[in-house]
């Protein structure tokens, strides 16, 4: 019996004095997710919310005569601007009406002279 208590006694010894960096390791277990979360928002989050803001505050500033592309591509001049839809001119005599939020980009006055 007392050699199988001398067996133990040392091993639980060992055992209470811990691994060494024991504080470190849990210190750095939770910075890992912690730089992960960061990553995330300052690479995806946020430059996606403020393309979306810049697109919101384009598409509320739109006004009759401005030379657009839609998200289908199709390059037209606004000629009347709804609450929820614009009318666009794409060609002499064609208008067709889109949501606003279909509006891909504003161009530069004079990009649809060829066209119009």
């Amino acid at each position: 019996m007392e050699s199988l208590l001398n067996l133990l006694i040392p091993t639980a010894a060992a055992q209470a004095a811990g691994a060494p960096g024991g504080a470190e390791m849990g210190l750095m277990n939770l910075l890992f997710p912690i730089i992960l979360i960061g990553a995330f928002y300052f690479l995806l989050i946020r430059p996606q919310t403020k393309r979306a803001k810049e697109h919101k505050q384009m598409v509320e500033a739109l006004k009759k005569g401005d030379e657009i592309v839609t998200g289908g591509g199709v390059l037209g001049r606004i000629t009347d601007v709804g609450e929820n839809f614009v009318q666009l001119e794409v060609a002499e005599g064609v208008q067709v009406r889109i949501q606003k939020q279909a509006v891909g980009s504003l161009m530069p006055k004079g990009t649809c002279k060829g066209s119009l």
